[in-house]
Protein backbone atom coordinates (compact mmCIF):
# COMPACT_ATOMS: atom_id res chain seq x y z
CA UNK A 1 0.00 0.00 0.00
CA UNK A 2 1.18 3.70 -0.49
CA UNK A 3 3.21 4.92 2.31
CA UNK A 4 4.23 8.47 1.02
CA UNK A 5 1.07 10.34 1.72
CA UNK A 6 -1.36 11.31 -0.51
CA UNK A 7 0.45 11.25 -4.06
CA UNK A 8 -2.16 9.72 -6.51
CA UNK A 9 -1.74 5.58 -6.76
CA UNK A 10 -3.42 2.83 -7.95
CA UNK A 11 -5.45 1.50 -5.14
CA UNK A 12 -4.70 -1.52 -3.51
CA UNK A 13 -4.51 -4.55 -5.28
CA UNK A 14 -6.23 -7.79 -3.88
CA UNK A 15 -4.70 -10.60 -2.17
CA UNK A 16 -2.96 -13.59 -4.72
CA UNK A 17 -5.71 -15.29 -4.59
CA UNK A 18 -7.90 -12.59 -5.80
CA UNK A 19 -9.21 -11.76 -2.44
CA UNK A 20 -10.19 -8.50 -0.93
CA UNK A 21 -7.91 -6.71 1.25
CA UNK A 22 -10.31 -5.62 3.55
CA UNK A 23 -11.41 -9.81 4.19
CA UNK A 24 -8.10 -11.52 3.10
CA UNK A 25 -7.22 -11.90 6.61
CA UNK A 26 -8.88 -11.91 10.49
CA UNK A 27 -8.08 -8.14 11.69
CA UNK A 28 -10.03 -6.00 13.60
CA UNK A 29 -9.88 -1.82 14.36
CA UNK A 30 -11.57 1.24 15.42
CA UNK A 31 -13.86 3.56 14.51
CA UNK A 32 -13.26 7.34 15.71
CA UNK A 33 -13.53 10.33 13.54
CA UNK A 34 -10.76 12.99 13.90
CA UNK A 35 -13.48 15.39 15.50
CA UNK A 36 -13.62 13.33 18.14
CA UNK A 37 -10.07 13.35 19.08
CA UNK A 38 -9.48 15.48 21.75
CA UNK A 39 -9.32 19.00 20.03
CA UNK A 40 -10.97 17.68 17.36
CA UNK A 41 -7.76 18.23 14.79
CA UNK A 42 -4.87 16.13 13.35
CA UNK A 43 -1.59 16.54 14.86
CA UNK A 44 -0.12 15.02 18.52
CA UNK A 45 -4.00 13.22 19.37
CA UNK A 46 -3.93 11.87 15.84
CA UNK A 47 -0.56 10.25 16.12
CA UNK A 48 -1.65 9.25 20.04
CA UNK A 49 -4.54 7.68 19.19
CA UNK A 50 -2.68 5.57 16.23
CA UNK A 51 0.34 4.58 18.71
CA UNK A 52 -2.74 3.48 21.33
CA UNK A 53 -4.21 1.55 18.03
CA UNK A 54 -1.18 -0.33 17.85
CA UNK A 55 -0.51 -0.76 21.25
CA UNK A 56 -3.79 -2.39 21.43
CA UNK A 57 -3.06 -5.07 18.66
CA UNK A 58 -5.51 -3.44 15.94
CA UNK A 59 -4.48 -2.50 12.05
CA UNK A 60 -7.35 -0.49 10.85
CA UNK A 61 -8.40 3.00 12.16
CA UNK A 62 -12.11 4.04 10.67
CA UNK A 63 -12.28 7.61 10.02
CA UNK A 64 -16.15 9.30 8.71
CA UNK A 65 -15.63 11.66 5.89
CA UNK A 66 -12.34 14.11 5.47
CA UNK A 67 -14.78 16.39 4.16
CA UNK A 68 -16.01 20.21 4.40
CA UNK A 69 -18.83 19.58 7.13
CA UNK A 70 -22.34 21.35 6.55
CA UNK A 71 -24.06 23.32 9.26
CA UNK A 72 -25.09 20.72 11.25
CA UNK A 73 -21.39 19.53 11.30
CA UNK A 74 -22.32 16.20 9.22
CA UNK A 75 -19.47 15.51 6.54
CA UNK A 76 -21.96 13.51 4.78
CA UNK A 77 -23.50 16.57 3.41
CA UNK A 78 -20.26 18.54 2.15
CA UNK A 79 -20.64 21.04 -0.12
CA UNK A 80 -17.51 19.59 -1.96
CA UNK A 81 -16.89 15.89 -3.07
CA UNK A 82 -13.38 16.58 -3.44
CA UNK A 83 -12.08 19.20 -0.32
CA UNK A 84 -10.96 18.56 2.52
CA UNK A 85 -11.85 20.08 6.12
CA UNK A 86 -9.77 23.04 6.96
CA UNK A 87 -11.44 22.96 10.52
CA UNK A 88 -9.52 19.40 10.81
CA UNK A 89 -6.03 21.33 10.79
CA UNK A 90 -3.57 21.32 13.44
CA UNK A 91 -1.43 24.44 11.77
CA UNK A 92 -3.99 26.71 9.95
CA UNK A 93 -1.79 29.12 9.18
CA UNK A 94 1.32 27.12 8.21
CA UNK A 95 3.35 28.80 5.33
CA UNK A 96 2.03 27.85 1.63
CA UNK A 97 4.78 28.02 -1.07
CA UNK A 98 3.86 28.52 -4.48
CA UNK A 99 5.65 25.93 -6.10
CA UNK A 100 3.31 23.30 -3.71
CA UNK A 101 0.09 25.42 -4.65
CA UNK A 102 1.47 25.03 -8.13
CA UNK A 103 1.99 20.96 -7.95
CA UNK A 104 -1.02 20.71 -5.88
CA UNK A 105 -2.84 22.39 -8.67
CA UNK A 106 -1.89 20.33 -11.31
CA UNK A 107 -2.40 17.09 -9.67
CA UNK A 108 -5.49 17.71 -8.85
CA UNK A 109 -6.52 19.85 -11.79
CA UNK A 110 -10.04 17.93 -12.76
CA UNK A 111 -11.76 19.75 -9.25
CA UNK A 112 -9.67 22.43 -7.43
CA UNK A 113 -11.24 25.27 -9.64
CA UNK A 114 -14.78 24.32 -8.91
CA UNK A 115 -13.41 24.68 -5.01
CA UNK A 116 -11.84 27.92 -5.76
CA UNK A 117 -14.47 29.26 -7.52
CA UNK A 118 -17.06 28.36 -4.47
CA UNK A 119 -14.33 30.34 -2.33
CA UNK A 120 -12.31 28.05 -0.94
CA UNK A 121 -8.83 28.82 -0.26
CA UNK A 122 -6.06 26.29 -2.36
CA UNK A 123 -3.81 26.82 0.41
CA UNK A 124 -5.79 25.07 3.11
CA UNK A 125 -5.77 22.07 0.53
CA UNK A 126 -2.28 21.90 0.81
CA UNK A 127 -2.01 22.10 4.19
CA UNK A 128 -4.70 18.83 4.60
CA UNK A 129 -2.28 17.23 2.38
CA UNK A 130 0.96 17.98 4.17
CA UNK A 131 -0.41 17.01 7.71
CA UNK A 132 -2.48 13.95 6.13
CA UNK A 133 0.40 12.49 4.54
CA UNK A 134 2.81 12.64 7.73
CA UNK A 135 -0.23 11.08 9.85
CA UNK A 136 -0.74 8.17 7.36
CA UNK A 137 3.29 7.60 7.00
CA UNK A 138 3.00 7.57 10.92
CA UNK A 139 -0.10 4.97 10.54
CA UNK A 140 1.56 2.84 8.07
CA UNK A 141 4.90 2.56 10.33
CA UNK A 142 2.92 1.17 13.46
CA UNK A 143 0.84 -1.13 11.09
CA UNK A 144 -2.43 0.86 10.71
CA UNK A 145 -4.04 1.37 7.36
CA UNK A 146 -7.04 3.84 7.43
CA UNK A 147 -10.75 3.24 6.57
CA UNK A 148 -11.96 6.75 4.92
CA UNK A 149 -15.86 7.19 4.22
CA UNK A 150 -17.04 8.53 0.75
CA UNK A 151 -21.06 9.83 0.71
CA UNK A 152 -22.61 8.57 -2.29
CA UNK A 153 -24.38 12.66 -2.14
CA UNK A 154 -23.27 16.09 -1.86
CA UNK A 155 -24.76 19.23 -0.94
CA UNK A 156 -27.15 20.95 -2.54
CA UNK A 157 -26.03 24.34 -4.13
CA UNK A 158 -22.49 23.51 -2.92
CA UNK A 159 -19.21 23.92 -5.69
CA UNK A 160 -19.99 20.71 -7.27
CA UNK A 161 -23.69 21.38 -8.24
CA UNK A 162 -22.20 24.90 -9.19
CA UNK A 163 -19.45 23.96 -11.31
CA UNK A 164 -21.05 20.79 -13.13
CA UNK A 165 -25.05 21.59 -13.15
CA UNK A 166 -25.28 19.03 -15.75
CA UNK A 167 -24.51 15.99 -13.62
CA UNK A 168 -27.76 17.05 -11.27
CA UNK A 169 -31.11 16.46 -10.99
CA UNK A 170 -33.82 19.59 -10.14
CA UNK A 171 -36.43 17.73 -10.27
CA UNK A 172 -36.18 15.37 -7.00
CA UNK A 173 -33.63 14.67 -3.90
CA UNK A 174 -32.34 12.10 -2.12
CA UNK A 175 -33.91 10.30 1.09
CA UNK A 176 -35.03 6.94 2.02
CA UNK A 177 -38.63 5.32 2.53
CA UNK A 178 -40.57 5.10 5.70
CA UNK A 179 -39.41 2.34 7.76
CA UNK A 180 -39.44 1.32 11.52
CA UNK A 181 -37.52 4.13 12.19
CA UNK A 182 -38.85 6.85 10.63
CA UNK A 183 -42.72 6.55 9.80
CA UNK A 184 -42.21 9.56 6.68
CA UNK A 185 -39.36 7.92 5.85
CA UNK A 186 -35.73 10.32 5.89
CA UNK A 187 -35.64 13.48 3.83
CA UNK A 188 -31.88 14.40 3.00
CA UNK A 189 -32.21 17.15 0.38
CA UNK A 190 -29.08 16.23 -1.75
CA UNK A 191 -29.46 16.65 -5.09
CA UNK A 192 -29.76 13.37 -7.15
CA UNK A 193 -27.26 12.38 -9.75
CA UNK A 194 -28.31 12.58 -14.08
CA UNK A 195 -26.76 9.10 -13.95
CA UNK A 196 -27.95 9.39 -18.05
CA UNK A 197 -25.51 12.47 -18.29
CA UNK A 198 -22.43 11.02 -15.80
CA UNK A 199 -22.09 8.03 -18.17
CA UNK A 200 -21.63 10.32 -21.24
CA UNK A 201 -18.07 10.82 -20.38
CA UNK A 202 -17.08 7.18 -18.81
CA UNK A 203 -18.40 8.40 -15.50
CA UNK A 204 -15.29 10.76 -15.21
CA UNK A 205 -16.59 12.73 -12.13
CA UNK A 206 -16.66 9.86 -10.16
CA UNK A 207 -13.71 8.44 -11.31
CA UNK A 208 -12.01 11.46 -10.65
CA UNK A 209 -13.94 11.53 -7.08
CA UNK A 210 -12.68 8.07 -6.39
CA UNK A 211 -9.16 8.80 -7.29
CA UNK A 212 -9.16 11.31 -4.68
CA UNK A 213 -10.54 9.38 -2.01
CA UNK A 214 -7.97 6.69 -3.15
CA UNK A 215 -5.02 8.79 -2.79
CA UNK A 216 -5.88 9.76 0.48
CA UNK A 217 -7.00 6.50 2.41
CA UNK A 218 -6.09 2.80 2.10
CA UNK A 219 -9.19 1.41 2.68
CA UNK A 220 -12.58 3.18 1.82
CA UNK A 221 -16.14 2.73 2.63
CA UNK A 222 -18.86 3.67 0.20
CA UNK A 223 -22.12 5.03 2.03
CA UNK A 224 -25.46 4.17 0.65
CA UNK A 225 -24.52 1.66 -1.97
CA UNK A 226 -27.88 0.37 -2.84
CA UNK A 227 -28.61 3.87 -4.16
CA UNK A 228 -25.80 2.96 -7.34
CA UNK A 229 -29.49 -0.47 -7.54
CA UNK A 230 -31.95 1.72 -6.80
CA UNK A 231 -32.42 5.08 -5.15
CA UNK A 232 -35.69 6.84 -3.32
CA UNK A 233 -36.54 9.97 -5.56
CA UNK A 234 -38.78 12.49 -3.53
CA UNK A 235 -40.18 15.32 -5.95
CA UNK A 236 -38.30 18.56 -4.96
CA UNK A 237 -40.42 20.73 -2.57
CA UNK A 238 -41.93 17.64 -0.80
CA UNK A 239 -41.51 17.80 3.44
CA UNK A 240 -41.60 14.39 3.74
CA UNK A 241 -39.90 11.32 2.04
CA UNK A 242 -43.41 9.73 1.53
CA UNK A 243 -44.09 10.91 -1.84
CA UNK A 244 -40.64 9.34 -2.73
CA UNK A 245 -40.66 6.30 -5.71
CA UNK A 246 -37.53 4.05 -6.36
CA UNK A 247 -35.43 4.67 -9.35
CA UNK A 248 -32.90 2.47 -10.99
CA UNK A 249 -29.19 3.83 -10.36
CA UNK A 250 -26.56 2.87 -12.42
CA UNK A 251 -25.68 -0.53 -11.33
CA UNK A 252 -21.82 -1.53 -11.97
CA UNK A 253 -21.06 0.70 -14.48
CA UNK A 254 -19.51 3.74 -12.15
CA UNK A 255 -16.75 1.19 -10.29
CA UNK A 256 -16.30 -0.78 -13.44
CA UNK A 257 -15.20 2.47 -15.07
CA UNK A 258 -12.89 3.07 -11.69
CA UNK A 259 -11.44 -0.17 -12.08
CA UNK A 260 -10.49 0.70 -16.00
CA UNK A 261 -9.14 3.85 -14.89
CA UNK A 262 -7.54 2.44 -11.14
CA UNK A 263 -7.13 -0.62 -10.86
CA UNK A 264 -8.70 -3.24 -7.51
CA UNK A 265 -10.90 -0.89 -5.63
CA UNK A 266 -10.64 -1.58 -1.60
CA UNK A 267 -14.07 -0.44 -1.22
CA UNK A 268 -16.43 -1.83 1.49
CA UNK A 269 -20.04 -1.46 0.60
CA UNK A 270 -22.38 0.13 3.06
CA UNK A 271 -25.14 -2.22 2.46
CA UNK A 272 -27.49 -1.38 5.66
CA UNK A 273 -31.19 0.04 5.34
CA UNK A 274 -33.95 -1.54 2.77
CA UNK A 275 -32.03 -4.10 0.86
CA UNK A 276 -33.36 -6.32 -1.73
CA UNK A 277 -31.31 -8.90 -3.85
CA UNK A 278 -30.52 -6.99 -6.68
CA UNK A 279 -28.10 -4.55 -4.09
CA UNK A 280 -26.78 -8.09 -2.62
CA UNK A 281 -25.93 -9.57 -6.12
CA UNK A 282 -24.36 -6.07 -7.00
CA UNK A 283 -21.98 -6.64 -4.41
CA UNK A 284 -21.15 -9.71 -4.90
CA UNK A 285 -20.84 -9.45 -8.47
CA UNK A 286 -18.38 -6.84 -7.51
CA UNK A 287 -16.39 -8.68 -4.93
CA UNK A 288 -17.02 -6.07 -2.12
CA UNK A 289 -17.35 -6.81 1.35
CA UNK A 290 -20.73 -5.91 2.73
CA UNK A 291 -21.64 -4.50 6.63
CA UNK A 292 -23.13 -6.39 9.71
CA UNK A 293 -24.43 -4.01 12.79
CA UNK A 294 -24.35 -6.37 16.14
CA UNK A 295 -26.94 -4.15 17.51
CA UNK A 296 -29.41 -5.18 14.57
CA UNK A 297 -28.84 -8.86 14.86
CA UNK A 298 -31.09 -9.35 17.94
CA UNK A 299 -34.64 -8.68 16.16
CA UNK A 300 -37.01 -12.29 16.34
CA UNK A 301 -39.26 -10.21 14.21
CA UNK A 302 -37.67 -10.76 10.93
CA UNK A 303 -37.63 -13.85 9.54
CA UNK A 304 -34.16 -13.72 8.31
CA UNK A 305 -31.41 -11.43 9.56
CA UNK A 306 -28.70 -10.80 7.88
CA UNK A 307 -27.38 -9.12 11.31
CA UNK A 308 -27.61 -12.38 13.09
CA UNK A 309 -24.62 -14.13 14.24
CA UNK A 310 -26.11 -17.29 12.74
CA UNK A 311 -26.11 -15.46 9.42
CA UNK A 312 -22.64 -13.89 9.55
CA UNK A 313 -19.83 -14.54 6.19
CA UNK A 314 -15.88 -13.95 5.78
CA UNK A 315 -17.12 -11.70 3.17
CA UNK A 316 -18.95 -8.79 5.88
CA UNK A 317 -17.24 -6.56 8.25
CA UNK A 318 -19.01 -6.70 11.68
CA UNK A 319 -19.58 -3.52 13.69
CA UNK A 320 -20.85 -3.26 17.53
CA UNK A 321 -22.55 -0.22 16.11
CA UNK A 322 -21.52 2.52 13.01
CA UNK A 323 -21.60 6.51 14.21
CA UNK A 324 -25.22 5.93 13.13
CA UNK A 325 -25.92 3.88 16.13
CA UNK A 326 -26.04 4.67 19.77
CA UNK A 327 -23.18 3.30 22.08
CA UNK A 328 -23.84 -0.37 22.97
CA UNK A 329 -24.69 0.98 26.58
CA UNK A 330 -27.14 3.07 25.37
CA UNK A 331 -28.53 1.18 23.15
CA UNK A 332 -28.60 -1.96 26.02
CA UNK A 333 -29.66 0.95 28.40
CA UNK A 334 -33.02 1.00 26.32
CA UNK A 335 -33.30 -2.66 25.10
CA UNK A 336 -36.49 -4.41 25.79
CA UNK A 337 -35.99 -7.61 28.25
CA UNK A 338 -37.17 -10.37 25.90
CA UNK A 339 -34.28 -8.83 23.42
CA UNK A 340 -31.68 -8.67 26.30
CA UNK A 341 -32.15 -12.48 26.58
CA UNK A 342 -31.50 -13.20 22.83
CA UNK A 343 -28.17 -10.94 23.55
CA UNK A 344 -27.47 -12.95 26.57
CA UNK A 345 -27.96 -16.45 24.87
CA UNK A 346 -25.33 -15.53 22.26
CA UNK A 347 -23.04 -14.16 24.87
CA UNK A 348 -23.35 -17.39 26.16
CA UNK A 349 -23.13 -19.66 23.54
CA UNK A 350 -20.13 -18.10 22.22
CA UNK A 351 -18.05 -18.06 25.35
CA UNK A 352 -17.91 -14.58 25.82
CA UNK A 353 -16.27 -13.87 29.00
CA UNK A 354 -17.60 -10.39 29.97
CA UNK A 355 -20.11 -9.80 32.32
CA UNK A 356 -22.43 -8.49 29.34
CA UNK A 357 -24.78 -6.40 32.03
CA UNK A 358 -22.34 -4.97 33.70
CA UNK A 359 -20.11 -4.16 30.64
CA UNK A 360 -22.29 -4.70 27.71
CA UNK A 361 -19.77 -2.67 25.49
CA UNK A 362 -16.97 -4.97 25.91
CA UNK A 363 -19.16 -8.58 25.60
CA UNK A 364 -20.31 -7.19 22.30
CA UNK A 365 -16.78 -6.24 21.31
CA UNK A 366 -15.85 -10.10 22.17
CA UNK A 367 -19.11 -11.47 20.38
CA UNK A 368 -17.81 -9.23 16.95
CA UNK A 369 -14.12 -10.20 17.38
CA UNK A 370 -15.21 -13.97 17.37
CA UNK A 371 -17.96 -13.73 14.12
CA UNK A 372 -16.07 -15.64 10.90
CA UNK A 373 -16.35 -12.02 9.80
CA UNK A 374 -13.14 -10.60 7.39
CA UNK A 375 -13.35 -7.61 10.01
CA UNK A 376 -14.02 -6.63 13.30
CA UNK A 377 -14.53 -2.63 14.06
CA UNK A 378 -15.82 -1.29 17.23
CA UNK A 379 -16.60 2.23 18.24
CA UNK A 380 -14.01 4.24 20.76
CA UNK A 381 -16.96 4.99 22.66
CA UNK A 382 -17.53 0.84 23.77
CA UNK A 383 -14.27 0.46 24.63
CA UNK A 384 -14.81 3.11 27.36
CA UNK A 385 -18.26 2.08 28.29
CA UNK A 386 -20.07 5.11 27.33
CA UNK A 387 -23.45 5.38 27.35
CA UNK A 388 -25.89 7.72 24.59
CA UNK A 389 -24.40 11.32 25.41
CA UNK A 390 -21.23 10.03 23.52
CA UNK A 391 -23.12 9.32 20.63
CA UNK A 392 -21.85 10.53 17.35
CA UNK A 393 -24.95 10.87 15.21
CA UNK A 394 -29.09 10.03 15.18
CA UNK A 395 -30.10 9.78 11.72
CA UNK A 396 -32.61 12.24 10.38
CA UNK A 397 -32.38 14.46 13.49
CA UNK A 398 -30.08 18.01 13.12
CA UNK A 399 -27.25 18.46 15.29
CA UNK A 400 -24.91 15.61 16.89
CA UNK A 401 -21.15 15.16 15.41
CA UNK A 402 -19.61 16.74 18.38
CA UNK A 403 -18.70 13.98 20.82
CA UNK A 404 -14.65 14.10 21.89
CA UNK A 405 -12.69 11.91 24.42
CA UNK A 406 -11.08 12.78 27.04
CA UNK A 407 -7.45 13.80 26.83
CA UNK A 408 -6.20 10.23 28.27
CA UNK A 409 -9.50 8.60 28.11
CA UNK A 410 -7.98 5.44 25.99
CA UNK A 411 -5.24 3.74 28.46
CA UNK A 412 -2.73 1.30 28.55
CA UNK A 413 -5.25 -0.63 30.82
CA UNK A 414 -7.84 -0.70 27.47
CA UNK A 415 -4.93 -1.54 25.12
CA UNK A 416 -3.85 -4.42 26.76
CA UNK A 417 -7.54 -5.69 27.56
CA UNK A 418 -8.28 -5.27 23.67
CA UNK A 419 -5.10 -6.93 22.46
CA UNK A 420 -5.51 -10.19 24.73
CA UNK A 421 -9.33 -10.55 23.07
CA UNK A 422 -7.99 -9.72 19.43
CA UNK A 423 -5.33 -12.17 19.61
CA UNK A 424 -7.36 -15.06 21.08
CA UNK A 425 -10.12 -14.26 18.32
CA UNK A 426 -6.85 -14.95 15.79
CA UNK A 427 -7.29 -11.53 14.18
CA UNK A 428 -4.01 -9.83 12.92
CA UNK A 429 -3.23 -7.49 10.10
CA UNK A 430 -5.18 -6.91 7.03
CA UNK A 431 -2.77 -8.44 4.19
CA UNK A 432 -1.31 -5.62 1.89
Amino acid sequence: MDTTGTSPTAPTPAGPDGTHPLTASRASGVQLHITSLPGGRLGQPARDFVDWLAEAGQSVWQVLPVSVPDQHRSPYKSPSAFAASAALLEEPDAPVGQAELDAFAQREAYWVDSWTSFGGDLADQVRFDREWSALRAHAHERGIQILGDVPIYVAPDGADERAWPQFFRDDAVAGCPPDAYAATGQLWGNPLYRWDVLAQDGYRWWVERLRRTFALFDLVRVDHFRGFAAYWAIPAGDETALGGQWETGPGRAVFDAAREALGTLPVLAEDLGDIDQPVIDLRKALGFPGMAVLQFGFEPAYEYNTHDLANLAPDQVVYTGTHDNDTVAGWWAELPEHRRELVRAAWREQGVAANGDAEPGWAMIELALGTPCGLAMMQAQDVLGLGSSARMNAPGIEGGWSWQLEPGALTAEHAARLRELTAGSGRGRVQA
